[in-house]
């Protein structure tokens, strides 16, 4: 057995390693093997089926399921992590295809697996887990509506030979189409979902994709619907090898922005599902060890001409329900969709699309997390914008301008919650002694600032959002003030433009004749105010430890003055 679900490590080193340092036994093997066949039969109509939907051939999720989930558990920073194709790709990978070719689809991966290698070495691993649930969930749900929308063609058998990417479009294709559509096929596809739930409810154990796919393939046999072989040919029962399509190099700058999108994805749902993993095992993940082996397992990918890969959740919480204990679950995964690809081949190509249409129909309702979406739907109207924001952008236009507007807009949400925490106000003459004092040493000390000196107080970060609250705090200050101090302990952090704002409020002073001590500036503010050079400027008096001292001050300078 293995000791324990904490084993240590350095942060790039794989958890295998780990793993097989600290013992491994046949018990363990045995376990993994179990994991793995299950995980496999999952993953086996899956790949298939994501393939076809984002637009490639089903032998395409078949490679990546096979060389990506290997690389992704022997090289990775979660014991138990299940990597693959996964939906979350296909409309990125869709739109690639049909604005690039196949080719730009290839360079797309391998630009996001040296993103996400760049990333892991970094040390990012720890910042792609700040991503605002708001974003998260609007382009999620946003992804299982388009997915439903890809999967009408093949659901209701119309004919249609090119399929455009945008949601209107596709309508529009939809109702163009409209009179090729197939009652036999329809009705296998509610068959097939009819099953998937049924089993889903009362034996949720069972190899529910694959029962559908199976009893599909078999309705086929006997109906006049499309099948993979009729649509895409004899699936191939080879190794999958290193031949890449033509690949438009010239291009590499107009496929960044897609490319991006497919690193972040892919680094998000993998560390997502790191986590998921965690919490039901006890374990703990190395995120930037993660992140490069997504990196190198989508060059992998690429090498092979597969889809795009990243950690699976559904494939993961699977593979740990069928009792895995390590990445062996998911190698040994890999190994079995190898030898299920090499030894059934020709039989997969009985497979109907209804069947495969039904298999993603459930994805993309296991996807649309419409109980959490309902739930943010209750939450502040700012998180509330963002949420349907990235939802209605990722539907009705592009996921990477849905991400990028989702988080911007989801940061100035946040900054004008913060700037709101910030506070400027004028003490009263001796008030301003309790906060720092306390009420008893307060009590004996209440007697009025020395003349000539003003106090004001602020509160909370200074950041680029508030500075505004800086600039009008000495209309509120008489223009007899000879020394004012502004009292800073209450403020953890400031950044640049805390600073600048510090600058012109130090020089609006120095023009009325002012001079300035800040009091109680913590570590960090100090520290950015002495490296930008403040502490120079000719309108400071000084920074004072405490309010006491800064009073002290003013008195010794008003006396020497």
């Amino acid at each position: 057995m293995i000791a324990s679900n904490r084993i240590p490590g350095g942060q790039f080193e794989p958890k295998l390693v780990s793993i097989l340092r600290h013992g491994y036994t046949l018990r363990d093997l045995r376990a993994d093997a179990i994991a793995g066949f299950t995980v496999a039969v999952v993953a086996l109509p899956l790949a298939m089926a994501l393939a076809i939907a984002s637009g490639a051939t089903p032998d395409k999720g078949l490679h990546t399921a096979i060389v990506a989930g290997f690389l992704i558990s022997a090289l990775g920073g979660s014991k138990v992590q299940i990597g693959g194709p996964t939906a979350a790709f296909i409309p990125v990978v869709f739109n690639v295809i049909e604005k690039f070719g196949y080719g730009g689809m290839i360079i797309c991966t391998l630009m996001a697996g040296l993103m996400l290698i760049a990333a892991g070495v970094l040390r990012l691993g720890n910042l792609m887990k700040f991503m605002p649930q708001p974003v998260i969930t609007g382009f999620t749900a946003g992804i299982a509506v388009t997915i439903f929308v890809s999967q009408i063609k093949d659901a209701l058998g119309l004919e249609i030979e090119h399929l455009p990417g945008e949601f209107i479009a596709r309508w529009k294709t939809y109702f163009a189409h409209m009179d090729s559509f197939s009652p036999v096929t329809l009705g296998l596809t509610l068959a097939c979902l009819a099953l998937i739930i049924v089993i889903k409810r009362w034996r949720p154990k069972w190899p529910v994709l694959l029962i559908c796919v199976a009893v599909g393939s078999l309705a086929a046999l006997a109906l006049p619907v499309a099948t993979i072989a009729s649509t895409f040919g004899e699936l191939p029962s080879t190794l999958p090898r290193l031949s890449l399509p033509h690949i438009p190099f010239d291009r590499a700058l107009e496929l960044l922005p897609a490319a991006f999108t497919i690193a972040f994805l892919a680094g998000v749902e993998s560390l997502l599902s790191a986590v998921v993993a965690d919490g039901m095992i006890d374990g703990r993940h190395r995120s930037n060890a993660e992140l490069v082996a997504q990196g190198v397992a989508n060059i992998g990918s690429a090498l092979v001409g597969g889809l795009p890969a990243t950690g699976a959740i559904a494939r993961t919480a699977t593979g740990i329900r069928a009792g895995a204990r390590s990445p062996m679950a998911g190698i040994l995964h890999a190994a079995f969709l190898l030898a299920f690809m090499l030894l059934l081949g020709p039989v997969m190509g009985y497979v109907p699309l209804a069947a495969l249409a039904a298999v993603l129909l459930m994805v993309a309702w296991n996807m649309s997390e419409v109980e959490r979406f309902r739930y943010l739907m209750r939450s502040s109207w700012g998180d509330r914008l963002v949420l349907l924001t990235t939802f209605v952008l990722t539907v009705m236009f592009d996921l990477t301008v849905a991400i990028e507007v989702g988080v911007v807009m989801a940061a100035f949400v946040f900054m004008n919650r913060m700037s709101r925490v910030v506070e400027v106000e004028p003490d009263a003459p001796g008030q301003a002694l309790l906060d720092e004092v306390g009420e008893e040493a307060g009590s004996a000390q209440r007697e009025a600032l020395p003349a000539g000196v003003e106090a004001c107080r602020v509160s909370g970060p200074l950041f680029f959002a508030a500075v505004s609250r800086i600039d009008n705090v000495l209309d509120q200050v008489p223009r007899t003030t000879r020394v004012f101090i502004l009292r800073t302990r209450l403020v953890p952090i400031m950044d640049a433009s805390g600073v600048t704002a510090l600058q012109g409020l130090l020089d609006r002073c120095q023009r009325y004749g002012m001079r300035v001590i800040f009091s109680g500036l913590q570590a960090q503010p100090r520290r950015a105010v002495v490296r930008m050079g403040l502490s120079r400027h000719p309108a400071l008096l000084g920074m004072a430890e405490d309010f006491p001292t800064a009073i002290a001050m003013a008195q010794d300078y008003l006396a020497r003055e």
